[in-house]
């Protein structure tokens, strides 16, 4: 279990928590395993209802840990951490939600998509600068964007890379409700007892009618990992992934 991922019981509730905040919470590969194997057992665990994804004051997730992927990258090994985090989460039996203060970058964005209720505060930004590495769209974003929120807001977010700060996102489908920062984890644990105080397998089955079939969403997330690994050891993406590195010094 990685220790930049808090996973914590609040009676029915499991909290899986970013705990890197010197890095803006930027996710490794032993933290995607660490949020993947919390979200099986959670499934698995009667005792769990609904599982929740906080960040830190400030930063949710600064996405990618990018000196980690370009490392495995250039080792051959990306490894199925980062696949199999995608398949627990969005083949998750129980309801999931996330409170975002700050950053929501890359895949701090995406995970989102795959959410029920999703809370902001006025500080969030959710961006996705795929094409600006070089890279694609991953986490099947390619797919649940656009029918979240329309082709055109989908492509200011996923291929151009634009910002949308809380409101946006509110208007964009992204997120349920903005809060005051000061209120934020308050209120995702609100949301979150609501939901475990319904009857279990009503609000699961519930909410697998609302959402989009399973197979289409997991053949999505394949072939963006497919393209995604591919760009990774494109020269475009090393470039781009190197300036960008270099900016952060």
């Amino acid at each position: 279990m990685s220790e930049h991922v808090l996973i914590e019981r609040k009676g029915a509730v499991q909290i899986i928590r970013f705990n890197r905040a010197d890095k803006k919470n930027a996710i490794t590969r032993a933290m995607y395993a660490a949020m993947a194997k919390a979200l099986v057992d959670g499934d698995a665990d009667d005792a769990v209802r609904v599982h929740v994804f906080l960040g830190v004051p400030g930063a949710f997730s600064s996405g990618n840990d990018m000196q980690d992927f370009m490392a495995a990258a250039s080792d051959g090994n990306m490894g199925n951490d980062i696949l199999n985090f995608l398949a627990a989460l969005s083949g998750s039996k129980k309801p999931v939600i996330s409170g975002v203060d700050g950053l929501a970058i890359g895949i701090g964005t995406t995970i989102h998509l795959h959410c029920d209720l999703t809370f902001a505060t006025n500080h969030a930004l959710f961006r996705t600068p795929f094409v600006d590495l070089g890279l694609v769209p991953e986490a099947a974003s390619s797919l649940l964007a656009p029918s979240l929120m329309g082709h055109q807001k989908a492509f200011a977010l996923l291929a151009l890379g634009h910002g949308f700060d809380a409101q946006a996102a509110l208007e964009a489908g992204i997120v349920y409700k903005v809060v005051e920062s000061s209120e934020l984890e308050a209120e995702v644990l609100k949301a979150a007892e609501e939901i475990a105080a319904k009857p279990p397998q009503a609000m699961q089955i519930a909410r697998s009618l609302m959402r989009m079939p399973a197979e289409p969403v997991a053949d999505r997330i394949a072939r963006e990992a497919k393209h995604f690994a591919e760009r990774l050891t494109s020269s475009e993406a090393r470039e781009a992934v190197m300036a960008f590195l270099s900016r952060k010094k």
